[in-house]
């Protein structure tokens, strides 16, 4: 999605340090006041150079320096408190940035790209705050000099100034198109970059997948074609710089040259004498840095601009799932859960998703009563994920509602709502950190004893203890450290510290060997007791404890009833066992 590109969009994070830029400010009009001050003493100083008055010269010297010293301190004012500033900027941005992405919905994440992320989040934003410190601390100061130094040269001999800016136009449209060229070059760069970074996540994560598979030097050769991308950006936006600066520097030589003749000219004619002269060259001087500095940094605006738009692109995002206004707090529940007429697509509104082939789920009606244990059972793609996923919002169904003890959830806040939800999923999800942390996850402050005793109930106190560290053994990147059924254990643990009303078991056990299997199975056994139950399950030993059973297919239920009662009945669940235990 495309947003208008500019740095206005950026006020609102500047606008809360505007005391500290305001302070900066000052210091950077003092030091302007003291170019043209410098200028005006260099000509003195040539003056009694000129009559070797070495006295006179000795005391100018010392205010010089007396000037300088002030100036510098001015700079370091200026300078400190931008950084300050900036840096700031940059924070506030990261910060709603990331937050922002953390309520996206998983629609996004399952096409978003996790290192393309990663670079809008660092990089981009990293460029944004970069950007803010040179306009206050660099781009404007040099601006402000340019004028003042400027004033005096005016002040001096006009005429001679006048003539001088003669360039100055064609300068200023030199600058504007290298800038224009380097704003496009920039967003193709970072377009590539963030290519090759999401590239290197990916195959980071599925290293193993791509060592088993022998898979090295194809992920190699994606890798150098993805870099060689990288390379040719790169290199166009430093070929451009290579062309801009010889250029931009050739008018600049060509203005002095014409200052000289100029100035001997006005000399001769009497409007200017040789100390004057000096003191004009000395403005001069202080004309080239600001120059080259407001050169250099529209190149970075331009290439901040790209960055602009990388950031607000995901403002831009609406999500799908989104809170009411007037969203409550669900209170304490029984754990009812009731599905109403539900129709599902994860197709977008646009794609027609009326259409009856586009329903992942149709026409669905579920009763779930306080304490029961629902297994759900059907071939892949019947709707058994998708059923249990909207129930945390997820996703929303696009036709009729759900609700938990007579409530809808979409008038509850999605906080309130999923800390009443526990899941335990089929692959485990480990941060880095603690094995404590992990189960108490998304509690900043939380009780060990409390974490031991959910710890306990998951069968899993009994490997954590035997680890040097205890509970406070630090996890490595994915869990890495730790087998699938330790994994599972924790997971197990930390529904159990959530203490929910209701539970959803996705595939929890399927992925295990016999023996962690008959732990796992323990421990939730133990968890199931007095709440409301989902059970995803392919293994139909597992869904044998269920009160109920529930047979889908193509988003439909078309069986319902205990184990004993489907057997009974001969239909697709009688099928599905015969086919798994024949």
């Amino acid at each position: 999605m495309k947003t208008r590109s500019n740095y206005w969009q950026l006020l609102p994070y500047i606008h809360p340090h505007w005391r500290t830029i305001t302070q900066a400010f000052c210091c950077t009009l003092g030091v302007t006041v003291f170019w043209p001050i410098q200028a005006a003493l260099a000509g003195k100083i040539a003056k009694f150079i000129g009559e070797g008055d070495i006295t006179a010269l000795a005391q100018l010297s010392g205010v010089l320096a007396v000037v300088f010293l002030f100036q510098k301190i001015l700079m370091y004012g200026q300078d400190a408190l931008m950084a300050n500033a900036a840096l700031a900027v940059a924070f506030d941005l990261r910060k709603q940035v990331y937050g922002y992405i953390q309520r996206l919905n998983l629609t996004y994440f399952e096409t978003a790209k996790t290192g393309d992320l990663t670079y809008r989040l660092t990089e981009d934003i990293d460029r944004i705050g970069e950007v803010v410190n040179k306009v206050f601390h660099d781009f404007i100061p040099c601006i402000l000099q340019l004028i003042v130094v400027l004033g005096y040269m005016i002040y001096l001999n006009w005429q001679l100034t006048l003539a001088t800016l003669v360039a100055a136009p064609l300068m200023g449209i030199l600058i504007g198109w290298f800038g224009e060229k380097m704003l496009k070059f920039s967003r193709r760069s970072q377009n590539h970059v963030s290519d090759l970074s999401a590239l290197i996540t990916e195959v980071f994560s599925g290293i193993r997948l791509v060592q088993a598979f022998a898979a090295e030097d194809y992920e190699i050769e994606r890798f150098a074609v993805e870099a060689e991308h990288n390379r040719r950006a790169k290199y166009a936006a430093e070929h451009l710089k290579a062309i801009q600066f010889p250029v931009v520097g050739f008018m600049y030589a060509m203005s002095v040259l014409l200052l000289f003749f100029l100035g001997g000219w006005q000399i001769s004619v009497g409007n200017l004498t040789g100390a004057e002269f000096v003191s004009y060259l000395a403005g001069v001087g202080l004309l080239i840095d600001p120059i080259a500095h407001i050169t250099s940094n529209y190149n970075d605006f331009k290439q901040g601009e790209a960055s602009v738009d990388r950031i607000f692109e995901l403002f831009a995002i609406v999500p799908t799932v989104v809170e009411k206004a007037a969203a409550k707090e669900l209170p304490p529940v029984t754990g009812k859960v009731e599905y109403r007429n539900i129709c599902f697509t994860y197709e977008k509104q646009e794609q027609n998703p009326s259409h009856p082939n586009s329903w992942i789920l149709k026409n669905l009606n579920l009763l779930v009563k306080p304490g029961e244990a629902i297994a759900l059972v059907g071939a892949s793609g019947a709707g058994k994920t998708t059923l249990v996923n909207l129930l945390p919002r997820f996703y929303d169904p696009q036709v009729g509602e759900i609700l938990i003890d007579g409530i809808n959830i979409q008038d509850v806040t999605l906080k309130s709502l999923r800390r009443k939800i526990g899941i335990v999923p089929q692959e485990t999800t480990l941060f880095s950190g603690t094995i404590a942390q992990n189960i108490a996850f998304g509690q900043k402050d939380f009780d060990l004893q409390a974490v031991q005793e959910a710890a306990k109930i998951a069968n899993a106190h009994q490997f954590i203890i035997q680890f040097s560290q205890g509970y406070q053994t630090w996890v490595g990147e994915r869990g890495v450290n730790l087998s699938g059924g330790q994994k599972q254990r924790i997971a197990i643990a930390r529904a159990v510290l959530l203490n929910p009303s209701i539970l959803i078991l996705d595939e929890a056990t399927s992925a295990l060997d016999s023996e962690s299997e008959a732990l796992v199975q323990e421990a939730i056994d133990r968890i199931m007791k007095e709440r409301t139950v989902f059970i995803i399950a392919h293994r139909l030993t597992t869904v044998r404890r269920a009160d109920r059973i529930v047979v889908m297919e193509q988003g439909q239920i078309i069986e319902s009833g205990t184990h004993q009662e489907l057997l009974e009945r001969g239909g697709r669940y009688a099928k599905f066992y015969a086919q798994q235990f024949t």
